[in-house]
């Protein structure tokens, strides 16, 4: 099969949950274990790094990355969905996977795992191990698919664990309260292993304290002794950061966001130091500096072009959006404009009512099956308040949105993932590999 045909293969016979939703699933690990007894437990080869959370998983994985090329580790990095190029998903020092390692993944080992029926996600994790261990990566930075308990990611072992934060998202799978779903992102806490508490309630750090003593695991709550002290917006889009420890740091990305995202990661990246596992402080700067030309990070608060300024973000659920509309909200324009679609295992209602009510909007649904319609949204847009026209695709509500923009208007693109993998795929926006000049993109969007 050409790499085409093997990326239709994936998607098409096997459940994939960014296509399906519920349906692709699979509680328990009793498959990941098969496929990991196969491929001879390429995991126990390398030492990683595990992230789970509500929001901010990416961000955190490839900061980390990045601190960790830096520091002169070679790097393995498993993060999901992938926006452009399904390779996105398994990168080594920032390279994405070639098309030839995937068309023979499948080809070779095809015979076994087809009579067990793995998911997607399965899959791709086995696939992903395997890749690092014959890259013989010396860290993987592994983020969690869904969850953390019954992930399929969670058979390895890491050197640290990280919990970014908890909302109620995919409560179908983790509960219906957020003690709940801390229990299951808190199973990936291991025996003896630090744990990194990003952000926490005082009903989920009870869940967490008891996990971590069941498990005689050292954590630590950023919050309590935060390792960021001030941020402020660069006139580049980045932000720059006053720390405890490590002085004045530059941040590459420009999402008021990350500044949760950056004190998390601050303290896993003061305990990497206390392990020697950080052997040069300035390690951490250059990580922060250069996270997405280092490892190909797309779609968080990504700045696609100037006069009129337009930027997407990933932000796909109210506590996402919570410190989203803030930004938008906060941008010096004529006419603020928004391409605007979700989809539908997240609380549509949540999400709208945290948006601007003086915008203009351009209502769309991603090119996935799990698109609300847009006749949802904009039904939820009417309840609101919120004023807009509806277009059928990301590419006809964006081009009008640019059509009808003054050079001093902001005009922002998100609601969902699969609303920003459909821009970036429009001319190929986004680059996925930042040592890839080619444009022959598959634009598959997951």
């Amino acid at each position: 099969m050409t790499y085409k045909e093997t990326i239709d293969y994936l998607f098409n016979s096997t459940p994939v949950f960014e296509h399906v939703g519920a349906s692709a699933y699979k509680e328990g690990l009793s498959n990941t274990h098969q496929l990991d007894a196969y491929f001879g437990h390429p995991h126990q080869n390398f030492r990683s790094i595990h992230i789970a959370g509500s929001n901010g998983k990416g961000s955190c994985s490839h900061t980390l990355a990045a601190i960790l090329q830096a520091d002169g580790y070679k790097v393995g990095l498993y993060t999901s969905p992938h926006l452009v190029d399904f390779r996105e998903r398994i990168r080594v020092n920032g390279e994405m996977i070639s098309e030839e390692y995937v068309i023979d993944f499948v080809a070779q080992h095809r015979s076994f795992f087809e009579p067990l029926h793995p998911s997607f996600f399965e899959l791709t994790t086995a696939m992903a191990f395997k890749y690092f261990a014959e890259q013989k990566v010396d860290f993987a930075i592994v983020e969690v698919g869904l969850g953390g308990r019954l992930d399929c990611t969670n058979i390895i072992n890491p050197t640290m664990s990280i919990i970014t934060n908890i909302s109620l998202d995919h409560t179908q799978f983790l509960g219906d309260t957020l003690p709940k779903i801390a229990y299951e992102k808190a199973g990936i806490i291991k025996q003896n292993t630090p744990v990194i508490i990003g952000e926490a309630t005082n009903d989920t750090r009870v869940v967490f304290a008891a996990k971590a003593q069941e498990m005689d695991a050292m954590i630590v709550f950023a919050e309590d002794i935060p390792s960021l002290l001030s941020s402020s917006a660069l006139p580049d889009g980045g932000r720059k950061y006053q720390t405890r420890l490590f002085g004045e740091i530059k941040g590459e990305l420009g999402g008021a966001y990350q500044d949760k995202n950056t004190n998390t990661i601050l303290t896993a990246a003061t305990q990497l130091l206390n392990q020697q596992i950080i052997r040069n402080i300035d390690s951490i700067a250059k990580g922060f500096e250069n996270v997405t030309e280092t490892t190909g990070l797309m779609g968080r608060w990504q700045h696609i072009q100037s006069r009129p300024t337009v930027v997407c973000d990933t932000g796909h659920n109210e506590a996402g959006w919570q410190e989203l509309s803030k930004q938008i909200r906060s941008q010096q324009c004529r006419t603020l404009r928004i391409v605007f679609g979700m989809v539908d295992d997240k609380d549509i209602e949540a999400v709208m009512k945290l948006l601007p009510d003086d915008a203009t909007y351009y209502w769309t649904k991603p090119s996935t099956k799990r698109a609300f319609s847009v006749e949802k949204v904009m039904d939820v847009a009417y309840k609101f308040g919120l004023r807009g026209k509806p277009f059928a695709d990301v590419q006809t509500a964006y081009q009008q949105a640019l059509a009808d923009a003054n050079e001093d208007d902001f005009v922002f693109v998100g609601g969902s993932s699969y609303i920003v993998a459909d821009l970036l795929t429009l001319s190929q926006i986004g680059r996925s590999d930042p040592s890839d000049s080619s444009n022959d993109r598959v634009g598959l969007k997951s």
